[in-house]
């Protein structure tokens, strides 16, 4: 049975549009080199219909980049120094004295679920972490998202 798939993976490709050279086909395209350093070619239309570049993503793509341990944050963010990271959570992990979480609840030990925060710089340039972000409309629509290394 045949189906329908959507691919989601990062690669290396540049331009070339050479004429049978390194044993790829002739035509504008891209030549390809995929994480496990296999090889290919793929002509522009194709290759441009399945890829974004790392600076001007979707917000799936964005996901997956988080997924696979990336920061990525929107060109059209008006704050500069801001990014997501993605926490991974834990399990029942005990809350020191003190913090406000442990204040905040009462408890001894709480678990931590898989979450998105963001990053940011105070009005006094110290970082700060803006826990359990939200993705508005906007972001989830945008394609300006990329990875910040």
């Amino acid at each position: 049975m045949t189906q329908d798939y959507y691919g989601t993976k990062r690669i290396r490709a540049w331009r070339d549009d050479r004429s049978g050279e390194n044993q790829m086909p002739a035509g504008e395209g891209y030549a390809v080199i995929y994480a496990d350093g296999y090889r290919s070619w793929s002509p522009k239309d194709v290759f441009e219909a399945a890829y974004q570049p790392i600076t001007a993503m979707s917000f799936g793509h964005a996901l997956v980049a988080l997924k696979e341990g990336h920061k990525v944050a929107r060109a059209g963010w008006n704050g500069k120094g801001m990014w997501l990271v993605l926490v991974a959570g834990t399990p029942a992990a005990q809350l020191r004295d003190g913090t406000p979480y442990k204040i905040a609840t009462g408890l001894d030990e709480c678990e931590i679920l898989p979450h998105i925060d963001m990053w940011t710089v105070n009005a006094d340039g110290r970082r700060a972490m803006l826990p359990g972000w939200l993705a508005s409309q906007t972001d989830m629509l945008a394609d300006d998202w990329q990875i910040i290394e």
